[in-house]
């Protein structure tokens, strides 16, 4: 270790590594020794809040993990669900915050490429990816800085590998100003006898790296993204890697090749903590050892040490444990690709993780303590929160009856349709190639993407949800919602919602007032997941995220997929079709205008209370829609969400010019003792507004009626404008709108696309 004795590690370099001092006198204990500056980067890196969970994995054991799909759960690269057929389906979703705060192009980039690498290397093919973007308002110099390189770098890397960029959100609020929140999903499909995992075994075996060259780009990359993002961290411009997809398409089906040929016991992406990570995870899951010696590790950059090789996150990388005599072939396979098939190191039967440079030994720990959150002295954080102060505050809800009544509701919806968080995001979306592979068969813009499964009968939905507001003003309700509207979106595309992944994105967690959002929005949400029957199969947390002005809205995303089964392959998008269809609500209406968008945009205010959520009634409202799809009655199903029945309504008139199909008016007729802008703009859940054809219409009723869901008739398709009469029984006088489809397209797709 010559190298290192001369590096004295003293309190300022325990410190610069993020280290507690109990933690550090931990390190101590386990090494019995002052450990070597590799070693203490090591732990640095599988103790950082990134990798080690140390705050969260108490409490994300209360989410649902198990059901009748699932074949592989939390702690892979990436989970697992069956089909019922020869296939399964992996997907998980994961945050690149930090480095695309920082480096908007390069962060959001390698986010795509790292969330590819994590569902091929279970043998699946990757055949969609989403996305959740959230910047601060849409007028400031930063999101004019953010919006364009983060857009832009997701589009290079999916275009460039061929993998369709099919659903997302965009979300604009100033509690994103300083810290924006991109997270990448990838969904793919795998032969079931081809699944494989990353769990060394075979003491003896080689261990082998494969992919690109390891540079100094992401050192200490997880680090990063374990603390909150000041000036400082932003100088650690190292902490962001370098995207190179071209790299990544010739890996990915170097990876699938080698698991056609069934050469390999495991691999692992080079993701977070690099070779780190992937080299102790893999170790720890077999219960043995892995030794490295970094002389072997293919390098673009002269005179890399230990320390830089075990922590860079160099892209386009992953270790491999080869099986006995293969190494040759998974050679020749690599060079056909043009890649490197390196033999860095072996399995060893100690469970302990040794590292070799220089013919010496620069790093030799334990396993178990690195990866195992029940070992004594692991950094587990046991810890309860506290109820913000914010929630206490009485202003934090309003009395809608202390509100005047809304007496221009036309001007409203406009200024609605207009507006960031409703506007069309089509700018965005159509930079991202949604047809490569000719699978997309519902593109962006509907409520869920529908992905066709060529040669069987089903097809893959999925839509990816979050109301950051929500979860903000109740953390609880805003939780259940989350997973609600997800599934909710899923199925109003016709499919059955299956399971879900998700990216939990917070302060601070050692704020107890932040870990308490944290303990609720997860209690919600695992609520909400029970009811549906949809188990988390995979997931990323996302701590520290907070700028000057204090931590973000709570916004734990989900991404929900579901399946449509059947030959038929029935499904449905959101928008009107045909003249003279009948328009209904689905669910109930309630006198609710709280946390809402129009709130917001039109009152100026971001209050609660937060709509009310009942899981059996959202349950029968999903399932009866997914019934009258899969029967051939239902034409067109939309979520009523962000704005209200009047955007949603609008959103159905105009949202068919996406897929190539006209726009087209509608004339709706409400009655109701709700006053007109909660019954307009109100964001009740548990709320669809479907259409069918006149000869489907009764039969859709009485489906409705056996399953006891409220069914309302509201109106019928049909024109060039968006009628809606409202006749408040309470008052005489009726407050109605009156808007050409013409005039809504112009407001929806100029409000954000023209920043973009």
């Amino acid at each position: 270790m010559a190298e290192y004795k001369s590096f004295e590690i003293t309190p300022e370099v325990v410190a610069e590594h993020g280290f507690k001092p109990e933690e550090y006198e931990n390190i101590l204990k386990i090494m019995g020794r002052i450990p070597t500056y590799v070693e203490l980067g090591i732990f640095s890196a599988m103790w950082s809040e990134h990798c080690s969970y140390k705050h969260s994995k108490p409490t994300l054991g209360k989410f649902p993990h198990r059901g009748k799909y699932v074949i592989q759960g939390p702690g892979e690269n990436a989970g697992i669900i069956d089909t019922g057929t020869d296939l399964a389906v992996a997907f998980k979703i994961e945050s690149h915050n930090h480095p695309s705060a920082v480096e908007p192009f390069q962060g959001a980039a390698t986010g795509v490429g790292g969330i590819l690498r994590d569902v091929f290397t279970m043998g699946a093919r990757p055949v969609a990816s989403c996305n959740s973007l959230r910047f601060g308002s849409l007028d400031s110099a930063n999101t004019h800085r953010l919006l364009p390189g983060v857009v832009k770098g997701i589009a290079f890397y999916g275009n460039c590998v061929g993998v369709p960029t099919v659903a997302g959100e965009t979300v604009f609020e100033d509690t994103y100003e300083e810290n924006c929140l991109v997270n990448a999903m990838t969904i793919g499909i795998v032969e079931k006898k081809k699944i494989i995992k990353a769990v060394a075994s075979g003491v003896g075996n080689s261990v082998m790296y494969i992919g690109a060259l390891t540079g100094r780009d992401g050192i200490h990359g997880a680090t990063f993204a374990s603390a909150e993002l000041t000036e400082e961290t932003r100088e650690k411009r190292s902490s962001v890697q370098v995207a190179d997809p071209f790299m990544e398409k010739l890996l990915l089906e170097a990876t699938l090749e080698l698991i056609d040929e069934n050469v390999m016991v495991a691999i692992q992406d080079m993701g977070a903590a690099g070779l780190t990570s992937s080299g102790t995870e893999m170790a720890y899951r077999g219960g043995v050892g892995i030794e490295l010696d970094m002389d072997r590790v293919p390098q673009r950059e002269k005179n890399m040490n230990a320390y830089e090789i075990m922590l860079s996150e160099s892209q386009e990388r992953m270790c491999l444990v080869a099986k006995k005599g293969k190494e040759k072939q998974i050679e020749k396979i690599l060079n056909k690709w043009g890649l490197h098939a390196v033999v860095i190191g072996r399995v060893i039967k100690k469970p302990r993780l040794v590292i070799w440079e220089k013919g010496k030994i620069v790093a030799d720990i334990p396993v178990a303590p690195l990866a195992d959150s029940k070992h004594p002295l692991f950094p587990l954080k046991k810890q309860k929160g506290i109820k913000p102060a914010y929630l206490k505050d009485k202003s934090i809800n309003i009395d809608p009856e202390s509100m005047p009544v809304d007496d221009d509701p036309e001007g409203s919806l406009k200024k609605l349709m207009g507006s960031p968080n409703v506007a069309s995001k089509s700018n965005i979306w159509e930079q991202y190639d949604h047809m490569v592979q000719t699978a997309t068969v519902t593109l962006p813009g509907s409520d869920a993407a529908v992905i066709d499964v060529k040669n069987r009968d089903f097809m893959i939905a999925t839509s990816v949800d979050c109301n950051g507001r929500y979860v903000y003003l109740d953390p609880y309700k805003g939780g259940m919602i989350a997973i609600a509207e997800s599934a909710r979106n899923v199925s109003c595309s016709g499919a059955e919602p299956v399971a879900f992944t998700n990216c939990l994105n917070f302060g601070n967690p050692e704020d107890p007032e932040i870990f308490w959002q944290f303990e609720q929005a997860v209690k919600g949400m695992s609520d909400a997941a029970t009811v549906l029957k949809t188990p988390v199969i995979s997931g990323n947390v996302s701590f520290y995220n907070e700028g000057k002005k204090g931590a973000i809205y709570p916004t734990p995303t989900v991404g929900m997929v579901g399946y449509i089964f059947g030959k038929e392959k029935r499904y449905a998008r959101q928008y009107f079709k045909e003249q003279g269809d009948v328009i209904f609500l689905v669910g109930e209406t309630k006198n609710e205008i709280g946390a809402s968008e129009y709130l917001k945009v039109v009152r100026g205010e971001i209050a609660g209370p937060v709509p009310d959520i009942n899981m059996k009634t959202e349950a029968a409202v999903q399932k009866i829609v997914r019934k009258g799809i899969k029967a051939g009655l239902i034409k067109s199903a939309h979520d009523i969400s962000k704005g209200g029945l009047a955007v949603a309504l609008a959103e159905c008139c105009i949202t068919g010019t996406l897929h190539g199909d006209r726009a087209i008016g509608a004339l709706v007729e409400l009655q109701s003792d709700i006053r007109p802008d909660a019954l307009l703009f109100g964001e009740t859940q548990s709320r669809i507004i479907v259409t069918c054809g006149k000869d489907n219409a009764r039969v859709f009723r009485k489906m409705a009626a056996k399953d006891k869901v409220v069914l309302s008739e509201i109106g019928k398709v049909g024109g060039n404008r968006l009628i809606v009469h409202v006749d408040w029984s309470s008052q005489s006088k009726c407050r109605n709108i009156n808007v050409t489809t013409e005039e809504l397209i112009r407001l929806w797709s100029t409000g954000v696309n023209k920043y973009v």
